[in-house]
């Protein structure tokens, strides 16, 4: 059974960046054809996609963050992550890592708030 842990710092100064990192046991990475995606809840709203690497390394974003958002992947440590540019108070929001299939496997969610 798969398994995911996002992990990073729980507090971001505006304009800075946001780093998170999801950590994946129980499967590999690159297994075909998995896809794993990042996704985020602002306080009393919805889930919000952000982006997806797959298991061959090819990326996709939401248009609405395109401009901002990375993500990459270490294969030797079973980890892929999420970088967040230029980040505003309206960034504060529960962060996930998830595995893209018909009943995803998500990560816990970690807390990040962005504010001086």
């Amino acid at each position: 059974q798969v398994q995911l842990q996002e992990s990073g710092p729980g507090l971001v100064k505006p304009s800075q960046t946001l780093s998170l990192t999801c950590t994946v046991s129980g499967g590999s990475i690159t297994t075909s054809y998995y896809a794993w995606s990042w996704i985020r809840q602002p306080p009393g709203k919805g889930l919000e996609w952000m982006g997806v690497i797959t298991y061959d390394g090819s990326t996709y974003y939401n248009p609405a963050l395109k401009s901002r958002t990375s993500i990459s992947r270490d294969t030797s440590k079973n980890q892929f992550s999420l970088q967040l540019r230029s980040v505003t108070p309206e960034d504060t929001a529960v962060y996930y890592c998830a595995r893209d299939e018909i009943v995803p496997s998500w990560g816990q969610g970690t807390q990040v708030t962005v504010s001086s």
